[in-house]
């Protein structure tokens, strides 16, 4: 919704239950009961599967993630109608409704794509008892909850965005679509440079699946650092696929435009993988932390329960970061320019060619950059601070090599990505600032990932061995 039109709601009056006065108070009881009952029940679900060994099969590994999303699904809409029915008041902002209608069909979505997961483990338990184990492996389980998520983040993504083009001031002056200037090339060096950017995507993808099947099919690859990898390089392919692909067809066929809607959702998916990239690599780094400074309690400290939940909190904060930023900027109006000197639609240049006040946007830029950014790189430094302490009380060839051999792979990515980003917001530029901006832009969104797959593929020994068992088998086989 935009604010082009004073006229405009900003809140919206909930008429609540359709329930007499003198029986609220009953009802309030009532539901508060049914609620609280609801999250400590779920919560105990929770509990009890990751303490009992004993639960730790796919069946229970879908309940646990079913119990979380009851307790979240009930949480999106009880606490504000309680709340209401408490102070009497029927008052939620239109921020607040974009946000519950967003996370009711997030958690309403995931409800039904876990009880199809929980089904087809069923079929498989039942139908295909001997080999149970071999279908349902954790990689496959794995792989069905983050579809889920998935799937279930772009489908009420798609409808809260529809909803808020529905509710705002239908204005015809309004733009339909963007402008992307594209790259700062001359003419006659776009087919070179479409080469290039092609043969750089198409090795992104094709490298980083490469890293997917050696993790998957080594299992001495099934370890907290490769299991973080797995994701770092699934994440890789999808951050450069929300750029790349559109990039290469807008120079390929000589257009420049992209819908109001296609760039909205640019800027969502840039955002999240962003954040996904940077929480990641910070729990990377602490797995490292663990396996220097602590080798004694490695396996205690970094169980498959940790591991998990550092990934499942680093898409959840992601996905929150990118909803928050598309939100704001689906409330902005853009009337007039429409140019974006950018090959894609980037967060910074769409506040500045709109004609709507930008300081809340700003300020969130800020607050979210930091927790997301900053936060994270600073543990990454403190991380490596401690294992640089702990190598220096005792130094020695072997500690120093080890730590070289364990750390340097990722040390040399985190190096990659944030000195990217420190470029781009930190180092001024005395050639022009929008030419500067698209650039390194490039460089962290199309280059880095490409490298991801040569530095973890050239620098770690476990990937060259797990390659090499790949080649040797495709070998024995022909």
């Amino acid at each position: 919704m935009r604010r082009g039109n004073q006229s405009s709601a900003s809140e919206f009056i909930l008429l609540g239950l359709p329930i007499r006065k003198e029986e609220q108070g009953m009802y309030y009881a009532l539901l508060l009961v049914l609620y609280l009952t609801t999250v400590l029940g779920n919560l105990l679900i929770i509990l009890l599967i990751r303490l009992d060994s004993r639960l730790h099969t796919p069946m229970y590994f879908f309940l646990s993630h079913l119990a979380l999303t009851d307790v979240s699904f009930s949480s999106v809409t009880a606490p504000k109608m309680l709340m209401n029915m408490l102070t009497q008041s029927q008052f939620i902002s239109y921020a607040g409704c974009i946000s519950q209608v967003y996370f009711f069909l997030f958690f309403a979505d995931l409800d039904s794509f876990l009880l199809t997961s929980m089904a087809y483990d069923r079929y498989v338990a039942i139908c295909h008892h001997l080999h149970y184990t071999r279908i349902m492996s954790q990689g496959l389980c794995f792989l069905l909850v983050i579809v889920s998520w998935v799937l279930s983040c772009a489908g009420s993504l798609v409808h809260t965005l529809l909803l808020a083009r529905i509710m705002m001031n239908d204005n015809q002056s309004s733009v339909s679509e963007f402008i992307l200037l594209g790259l700062p090339i001359r003419k006659e060096e776009q087919g070179m440079y479409y080469a290039l950017f092609l043969v750089l995507y198409l090795t992104t993808v094709l490298g980083n699946l490469l890293i997917i099947l050696l993790i998957r099919l080594d299992s001495r690859l099934h370890t907290p650092m490769y299991f973080f990898l797995s994701h770092l390089a699934l994440n890789d392919i999808s951050f450069s696929s929300t750029t790349a692909p559109k990039m290469l067809m807008n120079m390929l066929t000589q257009s420049q435009s992209i819908s109001y809607t296609g760039c909205i959702f640019q800027v969502y998916f840039f955002v999240l993988f962003a954040s996904l990239d940077s929480f990641l690599l910070t729990s990377m780094a602490y797995d490292r932390y663990v396996a220097i400074c602590h080798p004694l309690h490695y396996n205690n400290i970094m169980s498959h329960i940790l591991c998990s939940l550092l990934v499942i909190a680093s898409w959840f904060l992601s996905f929150a970061a990118a909803l928050v930023h598309t939100l704001l900027l689906a409330h902005l109006s853009f009337y007039g320019d429409n140019t974006l000197h950018h090959f894609f639609c980037d967060l910074s240049a769409l506040l500045k060619l709109s004609s709507s006040d930008t300081a809340i946007n700003e300020l969130v830029i800020f607050i979210v950059g930091t927790m997301g950014i900053t936060l994270p790189f600073l543990c990454i430094l403190v991380s490596y601070g401690h294992i640089g302490a702990t190598i220096l009380r005792a130094p020695s060839m072997k500690r120093i090599y080890k730590a070289l051999s364990t750390c340097g792979s990722h040390l040399s990515v985190v190096t990659l990505y944030y000195g990217a980003i420190i470029g781009l917001y930190f180092v001024p530029s005395s050639s022009n600032t929008n030419d500067k901006d698209v650039i390194v832009a490039a460089l962290y969104s199309l280059v880095t990932p490409v490298l991801n797959p040569f530095i973890y593929s050239l620098r770690n020994r476990g990937m060259k061995g797990a390659l090499g068992n790949l080649i040797s088998r495709g070998n024995f086989s022909l």
